[in-house]
């Protein structure tokens, strides 16, 4: 399992990600936001959890687990100096999952990142079987039915798909459609190519593709999946 530790205190940084990586654990380091954002944008999809700093030199934690929340739906441990009950809100607010305060033990915090992995394994069990109308998605299985009856996607079909049901209810920009299936199986993803995948994925899913009640377009914003 890999994590993406954000610290800027390079002594803590160092001695967490020796306890991290004798504890089995692969690490990114960095030193700012400006390098984690890199990370983040080019490399999100290989780690299982982030371990933010609150307080960097050029930005906060706050901004990097907002950058990881809208990308995905892994977990965000804050790291704080500071032990404030409004800073503990605003981080949770945030999407922050946990959130331990300096200094701390060492087995405090890997007790910390276990108990949040498991409540994250425990929710993708649950959510193996996603409905949306009359479709229902297998996501261990790698499925896709219509009304009980198989459908065939291909594999960016399939990731298009599971980033809407990932995100029922929220609109999502052409941008960041883009920016989570530009890389899928090595296929070139433009707006004009989105535009194409998201008719096909329609003429597969929607009873009546020209009138869309499942992929809805929301005009000027993107597109939104459920209510």
């Amino acid at each position: 399992m890999k994590i993406l530790l954000v610290e800027d205190d390079r002594t803590i940084a160092s001695g967490l990600e020796y306890s991290l990586q004798q504890d089995h654990f692969s690490t990114v380091l960095c030193y700012d936001t400006v390098t984690a954002k890199q990370v983040i944008a080019e490399q999100l999809d290989q780690f299982t959890l982030c371990l933010f700093d609150i307080s960097l030199p050029d930005g906060d934690g706050y901004e990097l687990c907002r950058m990881v929340k809208e990308r995905s739906d892994i977990p965000v441990i804050f790291l704080t100096a500071i032990d404030d009950e409004v800073n503990v809100v605003m981080g949770l607010d945030m999407g922050g999952d946990d959130y331990i305060t300096k200094p701390f033990r060492i087995r405090e915090l890997l007790s910390r990142i276990k108990s949040v992995l498991r409540r994250y394994h425990q929710q993708t069990q649950t959510k193996s079987i996603i409905e949306i109308e009359n479709i229902r998605i297998n996501t261990l299985e790698g499925k896709v039915y219509k009304n009980d009856d198989e459908i065939s996607l291909t594999a960016l079909e399939y990731r298009l798909l599971l980033i809407f049901a990932n995100h029922i209810g929220q609109i999502l920009s052409r941008n960041q459609l883009l920016e989570r299936i530009w890389d899928v199986a090595g296929d070139f993803v433009n707006d004009n190519t989105l535009t194409v995948y998201i008719k096909r994925l329609r003429e597969k899913l929607e009873d009546n593709s020209q009138d869309p009640k499942i992929i809805k377009t929301v005009r000027g914003l993107g597109y939104k999946v459920g209510v």
